[in-house]
């Protein structure tokens, strides 16, 4: 019994020993805290200024890599405005079924699509993130085809 007891208390001595930091790193994990404040984005276009909010995924995080990125973007079916990158992004496409004002989403691997008005749709998009507040949107977009920039906040 004894000997038995001596063993358990060493491999909890051992356990703890080799779990402890591991806790400690993951509960004060710095890139977690950083990356929660690079998701945010600022989306100009012409001299009016929206925030957005990147989404925690593959595709959005890679599509923050190339930023500051300014694109002119093209009208498209009256409800959204698109641009193509230059480099291909990692995706991961679902059909939303439902496009929400302010979605910034890629079509395929390298379309980025910006929508300015709500729709029902049957295409698939990876999902990169959302205008934050989407009053005036349709406005600052207009009936052409604008400049977007696209750029980090506080960086």
């Amino acid at each position: 019994m004894k000997i038995t007891t001596v063993f358990l208390f060493y491999i909890i001595c051992i356990l703890s020993f080799v779990l402890n930091p591991i806790i400690f790193r993951a509960k004060n994990n710095p890139m977690k805290h950083e990356n929660a404040n690079q998701l945010k984005i600022k989306i100009t276009i012409g001299n009016k200024k929206f925030d957005a909010t990147l989404l925690d995924n593959e595709t959005a995080l890679a599509f923050k890599k190339y930023l500051p990125l300014e694109m002119k973007m093209i009208e498209l079916n009256d409800n959204e405005k698109y641009g193509e990158l230059k480099n291909r992004l990692p995706t991961n496409p679902s059909y939303p079924r439902k496009i929400q004002i302010g979605d910034l989403m890629l079509y395929g691997d390298q379309t980025l699509v910006l929508f300015y008005k709500s729709f029902t749709t049957s295409y698939s998009y990876s999902s990169i993130g959302k205008i934050d507040n989407v009053e005036g949107l349709e406005d600052a977009l207009g009936s052409g085809n604008p400049v977007v920039k696209f750029e980090l906040v506080n960086q």
